[in-house]
């Protein structure tokens, strides 16, 4: 019987990060749904949705399979949010999640966003990245008048909004502020 890829010890060249690609969406969804349900987890995503948010995630391919993805979305001029970061189980601590999150917050860098929010359970893994807990919702009055018009599920959680909180318990609220070298 052939071994999994996904079973040998992984160095830095056997994985990949790249955009994610519609062809993607079906390996995300498997991802997604691994970290569903009770306890901590990711907000749950339709299908559709994932194939809408196509052009924000990022993927990891270890062995041509895909064993982790990320999202950034971008939620104001200057503000995006890291989101949907999940990894295959079998390939948990082979640093998959820190290199898309460092994609991530470089790609963030390249849009000319200064900041990058997320809600989270992983307090250390995000601290590992210059992320800071925060309190409340880093934005103007103005600007948060704005976001209430978004349909996003994560903008709303971002605002903090009493329909999401069942989502949002026991998460964490952090905040990254971009530095110049960052870019």
């Amino acid at each position: 019987m052939e071994r999994d890829p996904r079973d040998r010890p992984a160095d830095a060249a056997e994985i990949t990060v790249r955009r994610a690609r519609t062809p993607d969406v079906r390996a995300i969804r498997r991802l997604v749904d691994t970290y569903g349900g009770a306890g901590p987890r990711l907000l749950e995503k339709a299908t559709v949705t994932l194939y809408e948010d196509i052009q924000e995630f990022w993927v990891a391919e270890r062995a041509g399979a895909v064993v982790g993805c990320g999202a950034l979305h971008v939620l104001w001029e200057d503000l995006a949010e890291i989101r949907t970061v999940a990894v295959d189980p079998a390939c948990r601590g082979l640093g998959i999640g820190h290199r898309i999150v460092s994609e991530l917050i470089r790609t963030a860098g390249g849009l000319g966003l200064r900041r990058v929010f997320c809600l989270t359970f992983e307090v250390d893994f995000f601290t590992r990245h210059g992320f800071r807990e925060i309190q409340g919702t880093p934005v103007s009055p103005e600007v948060y008048a704005e976001l209430l018009a978004s349909y996003d599920e994560g903008v709303a959680e971002f605002l903090d909004l009493e329909h999401v909180k069942p989502n949002t318990l026991g998460n964490t609220r952090m905040l990254l502020h971009l530095t110049r070298d960052r870019d």
